[in-house]
Formats: C-alpha cells, structure tokens, sequence
C-alpha cells in the first residue's frame, strides 16, 4: 500500500487512509495493532512467524475470547480525555485482568467519545493484556470511514441484547480528575493531584496513543501563549504527514514552537526507545505513549509518566507532573 511520502505511525496511517474498517479482522506485527477496534474491527498483534504464515496463506487461527464489558458513564469532565479513560480502566483490572480476553466498551461516555478517541482507548487494551478492545459501529464509526478513505459502510455492529460477558467493569468518570500512570508499570496509576510537583526533564506529545489532530489540538489549547519550562525538553510529533500537514495548517505548529517545543517528523521516536528523545540516567518524563516500562525510553535508570496530551503539555509548561487546572 506504499505511495510516495506515505510514512509515519502505522496505527494512525492505516485508519486515515481506510486501509482497516470495521467487520475487517486484522493481524499485524506489532502489538498495538489492537488499535483497529476503535473502528470495530477484531484486530490483534502477533508473533513474526505468525504474521507470516497469515500472508502465504491468506487465513489464521484464533481460540475465541471470552469478553469483559467496560461500561463508562457519568459526565465527562472538562479535562478528561480518552487517556484518562483507558489507564482508569488498566488500574481497575491490572496489566494481565484481560490477558486473551475482548474488553468490549460501552456505556455513555463512550457513545459520544470520537472516533479518535475510541482508537486511543482500543490501542491500549494490550496494556491490560487484552487480546481485542472492541467498540461498537455507529454513525460515528461510518462518518470516520466516510472521511477518511473507506465510503460507503452501512455496517451496524453492536453486541447482542443480552450477550453473556465474564465480567461488568463500572468507571464512573463524574468528577473526576486527570491521572498519569506512574513508572514502571501503566497500572500504576495515580490522579494528577497526587503526584503533582515532580519534576521532569522531557515531555513527549505524540505515538500511535496520541499522535493523531484531535491530540495536537489539545496540546496546542494548553500551550498557546505559553512557554515550555527551562529545562525541559517538549518533543511533539504528530504520527502522520496528513496530522503533521493538518497541524500546519491551522498554525498548531506555530504554536508549538512559540511555546519552545521540538517539533519532529513523523516517528514513533523515543516511545519504543528508538531515537530523538532518548532519556538518560535519572531522567523523568511525562509522554502521551503507551508503556512505561523500565527503560522503555532510554537507560534503565530512567522513569517514564504516561498521560494525555493535555496533561503532558501542562507539565510541561509547570515543569513537573501538573494539569491543565493549574496553569
């Protein structure tokens, strides 16, 4: 599927350019190919020797999952975001509460919850050691395909009335507050207010978590007419040349760069540890990415603050792990 200039963050590639939809069953060779049940799509990660067998043959196999429904309700506060959502969730359940399960989501947070954000959510169920994050197909999901390189879709998808789960997860987000998921673990997650004040040395806004426009929004909304604190690196990279043209566009760059942040090209970068980022030893950062394990970013002496693209751009301007509320 490569054309010229086409590069940049699989997971928010594929379902711009409609190369994955709903009703689609997708493998790949990355774990966060779970990313693709935002869209309601059975999409999962698998092993090198697996995903090769997939394409000489055309056909895998599955155990089916058993599947544990996350009903999300209450008033959405002003500064929650899906993030927010998903690392509340994995600190309910764990790292392994839905190891080779489907987390199906629901509830009314998550039916008036973009599309974009519904691919951060599904992104993560791996973290909880989910084998699918599934969301249901609405008008919402076929609006997105509509724009985004796959018309035409009248698929309706929604579990069945009555459908038998092994087990109810209630989130209730009415007041609350946002939450960073502490090192080394994304289960380990704590509201902003109780960590606020430790001090960081780099913020990454971006990854196939949170690299797409609506993300670039949030960040350039908290960093107009702002400075990045002295000290700290702010490193924003938006996931695709569409997000990064988008973000031109409607001068989020500008604002970025006002602010002092590194605007990058579009890279997973420093999430994976890769490049342009890398923590040293004893470095702290607060980064919109999806794992923080311990020298998931650089040197294993090195801690890592998972958190929305809000609060990232609030810390850094705080300098320290802060929020939108306290600037």
């Amino acid at each position: 599927y490569y054309e010229g200039g086409d590069c940049g963050v699989e997971h928010t590639l594929l379902p711009e350019r409609g190369l994955v939809g709903p009703g689609d069953v997708v493998i790949g060779a990355d774990s966060h190919t779970c990313t693709y049940g935002g869209l309601g799509a059975f999409a999962t990660g698998m092993g090198s020797t697996d995903i090769a067998a997939g394409m000489a043959l055309g056909e895998t196999w599955f155990k089916v999952p058993s599947t544990i429904r996350v009903n999300v309700t209450g008033d959405m506060p002003r500064w929650l975001r899906a993030k927010d959502l998903m690392l509340l969730l994995i600190k309910t359940i764990g790292v392994d509460g839905a190891l080779y399960k489907a987390l199906e989501f629901g509830g009314n947070v998550i039916d008036d919850l973009p599309v974009e954000g519904r691919l951060t959510i599904a992104n993560m169920a791996i973290e909880a050691g989910g084998k699918v994050g599934l969301f249901a197909v609405d008008e919402q999901t076929r609006r997105y395909c509509a724009e985004h390189g796959r018309p035409g879709v009248t698929l309706e998808l929604a579990a069945d009335p009555g459908a038998q789960y092994e087990r109810v997860v209630d989130i209730d987000v009415t007041g609350q507050e946002p939450v960073v998921a502490c090192p080394h673990l994304p289960s380990n997650v704590k509201n902003v207010s109780e960590v606020r004040d430790t001090p960081i040395q780099q913020v990454v806004i971006g990854s196939c978590t949170n690299g797409r426009i609506s993300d670039m929004r949030d960040a350039a909304e908290i960093l107009r007419g702002r400075k990045v604190a002295k000290g700290v690196r702010c490193i924003v990279l938006p996931s695709t040349p569409a997000v990064w043209k988008q973000s031109l566009k409607e001068g989020l760059l500008e604002t970025f760069m006002d602010a002092g942040c590194i605007v990058g090209p579009c890279t997973c970068g420093p999430c994976l540890g890769g490049h342009m980022g890398i923590l040293g030893d004893g470095e702290r950062a607060v980064a919109t990415t999806n794992r923080n394990f311990r020298g998931r970013m650089g040197s294993l002496q090195s801690e890592v603050y998972l958190a929305s693209p809000v609060v990232a751009a609030a810390s850094a301007v705080a300098g320290c792990v802060a929020g939108p509320d306290q600037l």
